[in-house]
């Protein structure tokens, strides 16, 4: 199995709205992702951050996946596509790992 690991740290102000609501916006975002793209995530987990300190990130993903194929299918999907507008909209810093479990 296949673990995906992403964080984001999010602009203070963009589409109109601040931080805390394009949190939520994109956690609803990637929480339906599995459901547009069927058969590919395995799980997913998404928190918004609660606790403010300075080298916190704002939103965190953990994705698992059966192999790194279904994870590279999974990025390559255009569903997948539309939520990475959406992050390069809002997002400061992203940080990932990719790994075996």
């Amino acid at each position: 199995m296949i673990r995906h690991v992403v964080m984001w740290k999010l602009k203070e102000q963009a589409d109109g709205v601040d931080r805390r609501a394009n949190a939520h916006r994109l956690k609803e975002a990637l929480e339906q992702l599995p459901d547009r793209i069927p058969g590919l995530v395995r799980s997913i987990s998404v928190g918004i951050n609660e606790l403010e300190g300075p080298s916190n990130w704002d939103v965190a993903l953990v994705l698992d996946f059966d192999s790194f194929e279904h994870l590279d299918m999974y990025q390559r999907h255009p569903e997948h596509d539309k939520v990475a507008k959406l992050i390069m909209s809002i997002r400061e810093q992203r940080s990932a790992v990719d790994f075996s479990l």
